[in-house]
């Protein structure tokens, strides 16, 4: 009986040391001044409803009038990935710093899921993004992009 209540203690013990919870490290910027950012250096990506991507470079007004934006998905291949790894070649042939300067903007519509965040920011841990900011996605812009994301398809 002895040997068994041990077995038990110990099997709650392993098993409770397995199941702790892991966290994921947020580092916040301190408090300051705003700091300028070049719009070659930022790719700003949109969670939208059925699990698309919005994705544009620079300043969206910007953007639209050079046609640097499209639509993608999460998968492995000729997804959201393809297209952070083509903006840190493209930074690391053409701009001072190259690829350690790209400044990922992340921005989730009222129609994304928490899902879809948190498939955007592995893809920021899977390609060694260290800038990027979670931001709000204004009500003009979220219309904006949702147009746009329509007639792309």
């Amino acid at each position: 009986m002895v040997d068994l209540g041990f077995l038990l203690i110990t099997f709650f013990m392993v098993t409770t040391a397995w199941t702790k919870p892991k966290v994921t490290n947020l580092n916040m910027p301190v408090d300051g001044p705003p700091s300028n950012i070049g719009n070659n250096a930022v790719l700003t990506v949109v969670a939208l409803k059925d699990n698309k991507i919005f994705y544009y470079n620079g300043d969206l007004d910007q953007s639209i009038n050079e046609r640097s934006y499209g639509v993608t998905t999460y998968q492995q291949h000729n997804g959201i990935g393809d297209i952070i790894r083509q903006k840190q070649m493209a930074m690391d042939h053409s701009y001072k710093g190259g690829r350690k300067e790209l400044m990922l903007l992340l921005k989730a519509s009222s129609e994304s899921s928490y899902q879809n965040i948190v498939s955007l920011m592995d893809e920021k841990l899977i390609n060694d993004i260290t800038r990027f900011a979670l931001l709000d996605l204004p009500g003009n812009e979220q219309a904006q992009i949702t147009a746009l994301a329509t007639s792309a398809h």
